[in-house]
This record gives structure tokens, sequence and C-alpha cells, in this order.
């Protein structure tokens, strides 16, 4: 299902940590020290939507996917 900025912020007010990863590049967000608007933009795709996969763990949304920040977030260690 497709979520806009409406449903960005909400997912946002509940964090304290937001992790987004676009590519190779992943940008983390305390939600303390950055404003409400700023971190919400950098969840939204070029349509507007959430971008997908999209996981909240514990106080931590996840957004996007690269595979190290999955792993240090759901605590999962390499065999």
């Amino acid at each position: 299902r497709k979520l806009g900025r409406k449903e960005a912020t909400q997912l946002v007010k509940k964090a304290s940590l937001v992790i987004v990863a676009k590519g190779k590049k992943v940008q983390s967000f305390d939600r303390e020290g950055t404003t409400l608007n700023k971190v919400v933009s950098t969840l939204l795709g070029p349509t507007g939507n959430l971008r997908a996969p999209t996981i909240r763990v514990g106080m931590t949304l996840l957004v996007g996917f690269e595979a190290s920040s999955y792993a240090k977030v759901l605590n999962i260690n390499d065999a």
C-alpha cells in the first residue's frame, strides 16, 4: 500500500531514530536534533510516496534497504 507525506509524518513522530537508505547512501536522523519536515522529505521518493521497504523496530524507523543497517538494528550477526 502506498503511504504519502501524512502517513510518513506520523511514522517519524513515533520514532527516535530514522535511518534512510537511498542506493548506497545511508542517512541517520536523531529526531531530537532534526526538523520533522527535513526527515519526512528524505523518506519520500520522486512520486511523493514513502520509500519501500519500511520497517519499524522499537523506536527506530528504517526506510529503504541497506544490509548492514538492517543487520545492526535487527541485531543479526553474519555466520
